[in-house]
């Protein structure tokens, strides 16, 4: 099926050099017309109400709201809107960050032109892109599965750890100098990592895969 008009592409970056060198690249192309830009995932999704874009690039990294947010955003009120994650990192964290909010590509900042543009033509096709870094981290996590703590920060761990040994939010607060509400918080955010409703059930399962020390 031929696109007979232009496709309408917004730009979201919080650097202006990036912004101009992708407008560049975009002019050469009859098939694609630059609708706006944006320098933050806030402007992304008031510029989305008022231009309806085909295809948004976004960057991850920005001040106000990032780009993960921007694209949950726009995918739960647009969801006919393709938006392609461009950005420098290639961090899992970031590209399973990017696709589970909707994003069907996720492309680096040092793609040639051509392969930009020929993502920008398979996205409004709804087909997907992904830089060959982006590929692996998916795939080695198909290949890994990934263990409960590897989803843990430092402090949960520790946190953890520290019930492992028994203590209560009480004796964990002073042992950590924190306030209870924050250990709290953290012993909720271990058990819903590990897909446990309870402390013994989190020990249990702390000790089983040896999650901590």
């Amino acid at each position: 099926m031929t696109q007979l008009n232009p496709i309408r592409v917004l730009l979201v970056d919080d650097h202006m050099v990036v912004r101009s060198g992708l407008s560049t690249v975009l002019s050469v192309f009859d098939d694609l017309k630059l609708v706006g830009e944006a320098g933050d995932g806030e402007e992304a999704v008031r510029l989305c109400e008022r231009l309806q874009p085909d295809v948004i690039l976004m960057d991850l990294l920005m001040p106000k709201m990032d780009g993960v947010t921007a694209i949950k955003s726009i995918k739960a009120r647009w969801p006919q809107i393709q938006i392609i994650a461009l950005t420098s990192f290639k961090e899992k964290e970031y590209v399973e960050g990017a696709l589970k909010a909707g994003a069907n590509g996720y492309l680096l900042k040092d793609v040639s032109a051509e392969e930009l543009v020929n993502a920008i033509r398979r996205a409004v096709a709804g087909q997907p892109s992904l830089s060959p870094e982006a590929a692996r981290v998916l795939m080695k996590n198909v290949s890994e599965p990934a263990l409960p703590h590897q989803e843990m920060t430092g402090r949960e761990l520790e946190i953890l750890a520290l019930m492992v040994e028994g203590l209560s939010n009480n004796e964990i607060a002073e042992r950590l100098i924190v306030s209870q509400s924050t250990v709290k918080f953290h012993v909720s955010n271990i058990l819903s990592k590990l897909g446990v409703t309870g402390r013994t059930e989190a020990v249990a399962l702390a000790v089983k895969h040896h999650l901590v020390k």
